[in-house]
């Protein structure tokens, strides 16, 4: 006997839709049937953007600035920035986060200096509005963002997940059908869907290593 060889194998939404139903002990029998799955399918795909971290999803963009102009537009698929720099010539300078209260206490926000803070607006389109306020237009901010999952439009897309993530996607798509459609199957998909998620998403995290070390803000000695 010989292995494939391959490492391609990959299920569109029907696969998936199919999968479910099966899970559900029921079969695909009409339009409704799929159009009704497609629709769990995506509003699932909005609540894994509430879980946490989906290191696929993130990407690196960039917002070339303008004098005079601290709030910029972002995309409406941004979900939330990690971290970001501003990029003058060949260096790259960090930028603090600020929270919306500490954005708003600022006491001049027309000072044009160097950008050192940000701070996302996440509104249905996220802005992103920096301070001080760009001393010229050459300089970039440069982020690392997280982006929405692309949406399952017809039966045939393919899912914008890695493959490590498809026993969990097909877990839980079972499950929301199931909240419709099976609900003596309820508790046991949904076990089965917490279990799925939690094995993709601690396999699923930054390897990197990291020190903690102790703060001595208010260290005293006697």
């Amino acid at each position: 006997m010989a292995v494939s060889g391959s490492k391609n194998f990959e299920l569109d939404v029907s696969d998936y839709i199919e999968e479910a139903f099966e899970r559900c002990g029921l079969e695909v029998r009409t339009g409704y049937d799929l159009k009704t799955a497609k629709r769990s399918l995506n509003l699932m795909l909005a609540e894994w953007a509430n879980r946490g971290l989906n290191q696929w999803t993130i990407e690196e963009s960039s917002q070339a600035l303008t004098q005079g102009t601290a709030s910029y537009s972002l995309g409406t698929e941004t979900i939330d920035i990690l971290s970001a720099v501003l990029r003058r010539g060949n260096t790259d300078i960090n930028m603090e986060r600020v929270s919306r209260d500490e954005f708003l206490n600022i006491p001049n926000k027309t000072t044009q200096a160097r950008p050192t803070q940000f701070f996302l607006d996440r509104q249905i389109t996220p802005t992103l509005k920096i301070w001080p306020t760009p001393e010229n237009s050459t300089d970039v901010v440069v982020f690392n963002r997280l982006v929405r999952i692309d949406d399952a439009d017809t039966q045939q897309n393919t899912m914008d997940v890695p493959f490590r993530f498809y026993p969990c996607l097909a877990a839980g798509l079972a499950y929301y059908i199931a909240i419709k459609r099976a609900p003596e199957r309820i508790q046991i998909l949904k076990a089965v869907y917490e279990e799925e998620m939690d094995r993709a998403m601690t396999e699923d995290r930054d390897r990197s290593s990291f020190n903690i070390a102790p703060s001595l803000d208010y260290y005293r000695t006697y």
